[in-house]
């Protein structure tokens, strides 16, 4: 069997709008994005993608429609995008505490947070704020935001992963902190 050729179809082009009082520069392998709230700039490896930019749009082009290539431009498309809306924007997940067997709290104590009496537990659950993320407690509710959505969202991972509940039954016990709301979509449940 022989190399595969590029499919004849020819090439691919994706634009990425900029909106206004948002700038975008592109370096070799570096995308920086400037907005209202902040800085924020990310290594991406492009591999054969071309990204130029022209005007108030960014021009994301491969040579060929192969699937691998067109993988690729999708995910340099919404990080991008994600960077966009970050800086413009800026991201906000928010997660609400349940419980019903015992009142546990939760607070921040620098770049953790600390999860106290989950399950009536002696000592506290603890999980990592990533780098430029914000999290707010208040009542039953708890808001993470930031720039950067990949730290947001982990960072709101961290902390919905912390209540995970082992080797209790699921349907009795269901304490913890769940994820309600991603950057203003309420999620199904």
């Amino acid at each position: 069997m022989g190399k595969k050729e590029d499919d004849p179809r020819g090439a691919v082009e994706v634009v990425v709008d900029i909106p206004e009082g948002t700038s975008v520069d592109i370096g070799k392998n570096l995308i920086t994005t400037k907005g209202e709230r902040g800085e924020l700039s990310k290594d991406l490896k492009t591999g054969k993608i071309k990204v130029s930019k022209k005007d108030n749009k960014i021009i994301l082009s491969s040579e060929s429609s192969r699937r691998k290539d067109i993988s690729l431009l999708g995910t340099l498309r919404g990080s991008i995008k994600n960077m966009v809306h970050g800086v413009s924007d800026g991201i906000k997940y928010k997660l609400r505490i349940v419980y019903s067997h015992f009142p546990m709290s939760i607070k921040v104590q620098g770049n953790k947070v600390v999860i106290e009496n989950f399950l009536g537990e002696k000592y506290p659950r603890r999980a990592d704020i990533l780098e430029g993320v914000n999290v707010e407690v208040t009542g039953q509710d708890v808001a993470v935001s930031g720039i950067d959505k990949e730290n947001v969202a982990q960072t709101a991972a961290n902390i919905e992963q912390a209540t995970r509940i082992k080797d209790l039954d699921p349907r009795v016990f269901q304490d913890g902190c769940y994820i309600v709301e991603k950057d203003g979509k309420p999620l199904r449940g």
